[in-house]
């Protein structure tokens, strides 16, 4: 438990010994569920945890309120790492009040069991309920990144409570910095709906807010807010974060990363900087986030059973499912007999909005070799250029 102000205590839990979040994501340092309890004239609790955590959390409850009754509960996210404590909540405190959403209220039934008739209080977005002492306004948040979320705002401490907005991977005290974790987290899990979280940041924009708790990861203090709202502004967009050329490469024996080599070197003879990733030994999902980063990349991969080698064909397709979009792309394939990657990469990604292929298409016939150079060079002019 930690205090966060005078009036709200952090019972939250930190997972250190998850390898994968939502069954996917590597965590090296873990995850944080996080859980709030506002104590003034009312006791409110802000959401449940995973139920990993679920004993841990809920003796951090029952210490926090040391003897007293829960009020209410707001649900802002229906997710199951938050919301596996429900069912106690509702059995342990038989006056207490669930608030949510009408969209989460008409999930309830998904997730819990216990009956909850004339227990749930459905909120508006941008709807104001003074609870005791406080006035809290709740702002929907449809999408970020499922349908029944919501925000709300305590306009006595200033405080955001964000739901999964500006949270991150590894537990709260992970020693690594805020951008390289939430990047990976947004743009994998919440990258899809870049709109819906530009609808929300101006909602949210004429708000005063001291400081945000979100249900992942560290609180976030005024001091801090510029720089994360300017990140989530760019990766809402779809705009770049970074100038440079990212190349992508995924090689099976080996020759086609002497030849993704060979690239990087030509494109920093020419200025450029290059951040070159082997995709069959880079995290997946890092992949993802950092082909949002960068402006311009290059696709290097192997020809596979006449389609291309799974371990770039997966993140393709994980880009072309989160929206993937206004990039400059170039490609080099290599084939021993029947090349087929870049074929394949280019039908995996023209579903993605604004994206510009340019030539030429370099070909390897399984190592490179000096004729292949001027080829090299003409790619790496076009995209220069384009």
């Amino acid at each position: 438990m930690e205090k966060i102000t005078d009036t709200i205590t952090y019972v939250g839990c930190d997972d250190s010994d998850l390898d994968l979040f939502e069954s996917q994501y590597k965590v090296p340092n873990g995850m944080a569920y996080n859980s709030y309890l506002v104590q003034d004239e009312k006791n409110i609790l802000f959401d449940t945890v995973d139920r990993r955590k679920e004993e841990e959390w809920k003796e951090n409850v029952l210490k926090a309120l040391n003897g007293e009754e829960l009020d209410y509960l707001v649900v802002q996210h229906l997710e199951p790492d938050h919301s596996s404590g429900i069912d106690w909540v509702l059995q342990k405190f038989p006056k207490a009040k669930l608030i949510a959403s009408a969209k989460a209220i008409s999930m309830l039934p998904n997730f819990v069991d216990s009956p909850t008739e004339g227990r749930t209080i459905a909120v508006k977005d941008k709807e104001t309920l003074k609870l005791g002492n406080v006035d809290f306004t709740f702002i929907t948040a449809p999408m970020v990144h499922w349908p029944e979320v919501i925000m709300t705002y305590d306009a006595k401490d200033k405080i955001l409570f964000s739901a999964d907005a500006f949270g991150k991977f590894g537990t709260r005290d992970a020693d690594e910095p805020w951008d390289d974790e939430s990047r990976r987290y947004y743009l994998n899990i919440v990258g899809k709906y870049g709109p819906q979280v530009q609808a929300v940041l101006k909602k949210a924009a004429g708000l005063d807010i001291e400081k945000v708790l979100s249900l992942h990861g560290p609180f976030l203090n005024k001091e801090d807010l510029p720089h994360v709202l300017d990140l989530y502004s760019l990766w809402s967009t779809y705009t770049p974060e970074t100038e440079g050329v990212l190349i992508l490469v995924a090689s099976i024996h080996g020759h086609t990363n002497v030849a993704a080599e060979k690239m990087k070197e030509i494109l920093e003879a020419k200025g450029q900087k290059v951040h070159l990733m082997d995709v069959t030994r880079s995290d997946t999902h890092e992949c993802v986030a950092q082909a949002f980063r960068y402006p311009k990349i290059v696709l290097m991969a192997c020809s596979y059973d006449a389609g291309l080698f799974p371990p770039m064909e997966r993140v393709l397709m994980i880009l072309s499912h989160k929206n993937f979009q206004k990039r400059v792309i170039g490609m080099v394939q290599n084939g021993s007999w029947a090349p087929s990657a870049a074929k394949t990469m280019k039908a995996i990604l023209e579903p993605c909005k604004n994206l510009t292929f340019v030539e030429p298409v370099v070909t390897i016939t399984t190592s490179l070799r000096e004729a292949n150079i001027p080829a090299m060079e003409e790619l790496a002019d076009h995209l220069i250029e384009a």
